[in-house]
């Protein structure tokens, strides 16, 4: 009698019609303005905001340079939240591994192989920004060491307790957090750390804000409550150790770029919305314990 094996296929990236959609629209988004000008500034692209207060000089001087220095100072400002976001990692050894969920076109991580040596894998669901992340990692020299790769945070397929650290960078918004919190749990060894950073509703007045609604019909996200991430992360063994509000840090990033030549409108929302006090952004750093 003929032996026959069974082989398991490994389940789909993109496992419901939304994570399709969110994938389409970043797949879509490729020529965006905002992320590339800003990127090209040294070649470090980001997907996420900034932080601190911007040069005023900046919208001084010659007009025809005028446009130049803001996008100067905004990739700056970005990348001032991603030091910030390194920095709650700790002491990261050489040997150690890191994930990037969510990792856009690569910016963060490899900030973090520059700052620690160390392996950083990075995943998306977006299969344009797995390309792009990797072609920057060939041409930084790193992609040995810098690894970015199609599939969900949901379910990366990564071992279990094989990674020291890990982050969430504005990307916690496109997913359930008790289910994202309970796969980093299982990836992240003992004493390991995660640091998110994202924007959050106010649990009271949040929910009833247009601002807050027009910024999710603008990203095709879903903004959880501030209180969702301190539960999911209780229930899944993650420990708040720093927690800071940023949403005064963050304003004058999006007061400069609604005078910038990348502004896309969603800006008036955030600035309503920081303003009223419905959307507050966060920094959160948690031990696996």
């Amino acid at each position: 009698m003929a032996r026959t094996t069974s082989t398991t296929q490994a389940p789909p990236v993109l496992r419901t019609d939304y994570q399709k959609a969110v994938a389409a629209y970043w797949d879509t988004h490729q020529q965006d303005p905002v992320n590339l000008l800003l990127g090209d500034v040294d070649g470090l692209y980001h997907h996420h905001y900034g932080v601190g207060e911007f040069d005023p000089s900046v919208l001084d001087g010659d007009v025809r340079t005028r446009e130049a220095r803001i996008i100067r100072e905004l990739h700056r400002l970005e990348t001032a939240q991603a030091e910030l976001l390194l920095d709650r990692l700790g002491d990261i050894a050489p040997d150690a591994r890191l994930l990037d969920a969510g990792s856009g076109r690569g910016g963060t991580s490899l900030m973090a192989h520059g700052r620690f040596g160390c392996r950083v894998d990075g995943v998306t669901i977006s299969e344009y920004q797995v390309g792009f992340a990797n072609a920057a990692a060939a041409a930084r020299e790193v992609d040995d060491r810098v690894r970015f790769h199609f599939r969900n945070m949901l379910d990366t397929g990564f071992g279990t307790g094989s990674f020291r650290g890990a982050w969430t960078n504005e990307t916690t918004m496109y997913v359930d957090v008790d289910e994202l919190y309970g796969e980093l749990s299982r990836l992240l060894d003992h004493g390991g750390r995660y640091v998110c950073v994202t924007g959050c509703s106010n649990d009271v007045t949040g929910g009833r804000s247009k601002a807050v609604s027009r910024i999710d019909e603008h990203y095709t996200c879903n903004i959880h409550p501030r209180s969702a991430y301190f539960k999911a992360m209780a229930a899944h063994g993650l420990v708040p150790i720093d927690v800071v509000d940023l949403t005064a840090a963050t304003i004058p990033y999006w007061q400069l770029r609604a005078k910038s030549p990348v502004a896309t409108g969603i800006e008036e929302a955030f600035l309503t919305a920081y303003g009223e006090g419905s959307f507050h952004y966060l920094l959160i750093a948690a031990d696996r314990v």
